[in-house]
């Protein structure tokens, strides 16, 4: 797929996707962890990467300096103004565009940040190259994504892509920490957590290919004495959920 038709696969999902990806619960938990990971501060100027409906970048800007959220759909930075209305805040801008070539100069950021947005990129080295050169020396850079075992990763990658088409890849916990020390970023920290959802609430939020609810559900449904996918399955009252891993990996840059 060329860049151009996955920009507009993404586009696409994201704007059907936009007013149901706020209401999901799971996209709200673990801010006060990205936080301290970052090492937030009153002084910060933070640009959030793929900021989606702005949940981020508003939890950021209630402490820092000044936010910028940039995003590749419209819709999606509709949603992230109204949030921003709705809870009065007043140090935030929003800006369109691509992560993979970020439309500011060098140096302009003391705190970079990306949350569940990797999995979506063709080229993730390259965005992350491009967060660390709008980033100040000495600043911070923080992506927090799924992550799982590599031997698990190619048969996540299937299932998601059932739920989700514009879903490229899940990065293994070495595959995020070849990134980070390309990018010669150093004093890395980690942070983990699970964001639990119940698969009715993911699939009403989504637009799968044809079949692909049904596949998704199936799949799921077997795998809770297996956990192939490293999601952890479940069933309880019979209400089927599973809890995605999320790592969140902070680095200064040199």
């Amino acid at each position: 797929m060329t860049e151009a038709s996955h920009q507009r696969l993404t586009i696409d999902q994201f704007t059907r996707q936009a007013v149901p990806f706020t209401k999901l619960p799971g996209h709200s938990t673990s801010l006060e962890l990205l936080a301290e990971l970052s090492q937030l501060k009153g002084t910060d100027e933070v640009l959030d990467v793929a900021c989606g409906p702005g949940i981020v970048a508003c939890y950021f800007a209630e402490n820092a300096q000044r936010v910028t959220g940039v995003d590749l759909t419209p819709e999606m930075l509709r949603q992230a103004r109204r949030r921003q209305e709705e809870q009065g805040l007043k140090n935030l801008e929003w800006v369109e565009g691509s992560g993979e070539r970020l439309p500011f100069p060098d140096d302009r950021f003391s705190l970079v940040v990306s949350r569940y947005a990797f999995h979506h990129f063709e080229r993730p080295e390259t965005v992350l190259a491009e967060m660390c050169r709008v980033c100040q020396p000495g600043g911070i850079v923080l992506v927090a994504d799924v992550c799982l075992p590599a031997e698990q990763v190619a048969a996540y990658d299937a299932l998601e892509k059932l739920r989700d088409p514009s879903h490229v890849h899940v990065l293994s916990r070495d595959e995020i920490c070849t990134l980070f020390e390309n990018q010669k970023l150093q004093q890395i920290q980690f942070g983990e957590y699970k964001v639990e959802l119940t698969v009715e609430e993911q699939l009403a939020a989504s637009f799968p290919v044809p079949g692909g609810a049904e596949e998704f559900r199936r799949l799921l449904e077997n795998d809770v004495t297996e956990n192939r996918f490293g999601v952890s399955a479940h069933q309880e009252a019979g209400v089927l959920s599973y809890a995605v891993p999320i790592v969140a990996a902070a680095g200064r840059k040199s």
